[in-house]
């Protein structure tokens, strides 16, 4: 497989103060990878600079980031969703004020002619409660329904590559569960994913290649077997 995002060492500051040192980081078409870390190590930090939202002037001090063999460092926000990139942001950022059904097709698109696009019917489909809940208002729904809706917005661009910073973050176990069974179903689609969670037992079984980091500098990348096969990696890197 090709990769489809290529990070090559990358090296980020905010303001006076560096937080990713060096970073490789690829994702194949078709894989699902996940980019794993305690809090603060630079995780979401490398999910801002993909998605071209890291702040200037300082920003990106070096490397490169390569998406679909094209450099994406300094592109726009907008530019890089257009190329085919979707973040699921950590805390949902669904609009409050829109109902279920505007929120959804308020970015939909099909830019690159996808011959079975991402519609509201499939995405209704994946997300049966979110078609129960389809007139109501983003503030009425719940942790796990907001989530839903983040996903099903992404989704609705028809991404090449689909990032999810923390998407079972304070979720209900219950929830979280149909969170999995959803990203499961994406992976068995063929749906490219990077995701960045803490749940390293369900990310085994899921993903395809772990990158491990620890304040800005990747200490470990392997398959989900070598992960599942060294539990000291997990203690010692990620404090489970």
């Amino acid at each position: 497989m090709s990769a489809l995002l290529a990070i090559e060492k990358l090296a980020l500051a905010y303001g006076q103060s560096q937080v990713l040192f060096g970073l490789d980081l690829t994702v194949a078409e078709g894989e699902v990878a996940t980019l794993l870390g305690r809090n603060g190590m630079g995780k979401s930090s490398t999910l801002r600079a993909v998605c071209g939202l890291s702040p200037a002037p300082q920003g990106i001090l070096g490397g490169r980031i390569r998406f679909a063999g094209e450099d994406i460092a300094g592109w726009s926000p907008d530019r890089i969703a257009r190329a085919g990139i979707a973040l699921v942001p950590e805390g949902r950022q669904i609009f409050p004020n829109l109902s279920v059904r505007e929120n959804l097709v308020a970015f939909a698109a099909n830019r690159r002619g996808v011959a079975a696009p991402w519609t509201l019917a499939r995405v209704f489909e994946l997300f049966p409660r979110l078609a129960e809940r389809q007139q109501n208002m983003g503030n009425q729904l719940s942790g796990g329904e907001q989530q839903m809706l983040a996903i099903g917005r992404a989704l609705l661009t028809n991404p090449r590559l689909l990032i999810l910073d923390e998407a079972t973050e304070g979720l209900a176990p219950l929830v979280r569960e149909e969170i999995w069974q959803c990203l499961a179903r994406l992976r068995e689609a063929g749906q490219t994913t990077l995701v960045v969670d803490k749940y390293v037992e369900r990310l085994i079984r899921l993903a395809d290649r772990h990158t491990l980091i620890e304040r800005g500098r990747v200490v470990w990348q392997g398959t989900s077997t070598a992960l599942d096969a060294d539990h000291g990696i997990w203690q010692r890197y990620l404090g489970v």
